[in-house]
């Protein structure tokens, strides 16, 4: 007798998945059903999470061994698109990042793809240092840096700051999990956060120079996004419009919302971004406090989810690295979307997983779903 395939499908994350599904599409036809341009958008959604389905299936089948062994190989196709990218690719908002597909109608940003092949690559690296090792050496990290930094040059260069940030988180937690040095990781996270403190201090006092400069490299939305979040009373009404008209949505819908499809704000167009990267505005604004918690919780409980995985593989270093790079790469991209639009973080263009509208980046979490699903798969099986 034929054995269930899906014996050792994680059923929970599923239902998650397609709970999620069901908030995006809501969110989005909510937030484009008055625009003729937009307003097919919801459909698009549901398709694009369709093939992310197929992906993510296909996933669950294939053999761990196969990825393991394959991951450098895909990483260097994630560097050739990379490059192919910056120079036959169609230019969106000032950066060069999308390959734009006509017989489908499909735009794909090489960049997401970018973040799964470099957690792969990675996971790939440490456990190869590990082999022979307790804990990360000099040298070690030094062949890690040289996975890191092509794919975040080459990202910065579109530019496209918001996955760049993304990589530098990602190689902090598969660090943290790859067993540094206790001293070592501590010396590096002293030096980010030194960082982070001085930076708005020596952005104010080198103002006009830092503008010139990014100016000079097509980089000028970069200043704005990063003055409107250092200087928020000081920057110009376009660059903070976007925070200011989310703000004001998110609060506007207090404990239970305004209803759905009755926002003021969110529904008359004065929030930007409201299928993307301001569709939270849209959820706090239609069903508030209530509805922003909720959907807050389903995250903090795909995330426990997703924790529980990696305890289970934690003697297996490169599905370990995987199940922490993800986690870690979900909980940055959520906390930096809500984070932008309410002002404690500057804007990126960071979507919010699962529910902003987006091709790229909705498949490539669907990927990473898959890839979860399918160690589980394997620490069951063995």
């Amino acid at each position: 007798m034929n054995r269930n395939p899906f014996r050792n499908l994680d059923v929970g994350i599923i239902l998650m998945i397609i709970i999620f599904m069901g908030i995006s599409t809501l969110l989005i036809y909510s937030s484009t059903h008055q625009n003729p341009s937009y307003n097919n958008f919801y459909i698009k959604n549901l398709i694009n999470y369709f093939i992310g389905f197929i992906f993510l299936f296909t996933l669950f089948f294939i053999s761990n061994s196969f990825l393991k062994k394959y991951s450098y190989w895909l990483y260097i196709g994630g560097i050739s698109s990379l490059i192919l990218v910056s120079i036959f690719g169609d230019e969106v908002n000032g950066a060069k990042s999308w390959f734009n597909i006509p017989i489908i109608n499909f735009s794909f940003q090489p960049a997401e793809l970018m973040k799964i092949f470099l957690i792969m690559a990675l996971a790939k690296q440490i456990e190869t240092s590990l082999a022979n090792s307790v804990n990360l050496t000099t040298t070690n990290v030094f062949y890690i840096l040289c996975i890191f930094f092509p794919p975040t040059i080459l990202v910065i260069l579109q530019p496209d700051l918001g996955n760049a940030v993304v990589y530098m988180v990602i190689l902090l937690v598969v660090l943290w999990v790859g067993n540094l040095k206790y001293k070592v990781f501590s010396f590096i996270l002293s030096i980010i956060i030194i960082f982070v403190t001085l930076f708005p201090f020596v952005f104010n006092k080198y103002n006009d120079e830092i503008k010139t400069t990014l100016s000079d490299y097509h980089l000028s939305h970069w200043y704005s996004r990063i003055n409107t979040f250092i200087n928020p009373n000081d920057a110009s009404d376009d660059a903070k419009y976007q925070v200011k008209m989310s703000t004001i949505a998110i609060g506007s819908g207090a404990l239970f919302g305004d209803g759905f499809l009755k926002g003021d704000t969110t529904q008359t167009g004065r929030v930007p971004y409201t299928y993307s990267d301001s569709i939270f505005a849209v959820l706090g604004e239609e069903f508030g406090f209530v509805g922003s918690s909720l959907l807050l919780l389903l995250y903090l409980y795909l995330i426990y989810r997703i924790i529980l995985i990696g305890q289970e593989c934690s003697k297996d270093i490169y599905n370990a690295v995987i199940i922490v790079g993800i986690c870690g790469m979900f909980l940055f991209q959520i906390f930096e979307n809500i984070g932008m639009l309410i002002g404690l973080m500057p804007l990126t263009g960071i979507t919010l997983p699962f529910v902003s509208y987006g091709g790229s980046s909705l498949i490539i979490n669907m990927i990473c779903i898959g890839l979860i699903l399918q160690i589980n798969k394997t620490v069951r099986e063995n």
